[in-house]
């Protein structure tokens, strides 16, 4: 059921639609989250939701494409054996 839900989310052209699909298959996989986001005006809350978002998208590609605590560091320490 998972591969099917995967495979209709990449099908999917509607946004609305994704995000559902996407919500379903983070039920059906045990990882789900919940953040609500409130704000005073309307402008203040799209701001907040974008941040969110982004929040989410970073955390996400850390999870998929592994981080690498103090990044600069890192590269400069890799260098020396390039």
């Amino acid at each position: 059921r998972v591969e099917q839900i995967r495979k209709e989310i990449e099908n999917s052209s509607s946004d609305y639609d994704k995000e559902k699909l996407q919500e379903r298959l983070a039920k059906l996989a045990g990882g789900v989250a919940v953040i609500k986001v409130g704000a005073a005006t309307e402008v203040e809350m799209k701001e907040k939701k974008a941040r969110v978002e982004d929040a989410l998208h970073a955390t996400r590609a850390a999870v998929e494409e592994g981080v690498v605590p103090g990044g600069g560091v890192a590269l400069i320490r890799v260098l020396k054996s390039l």
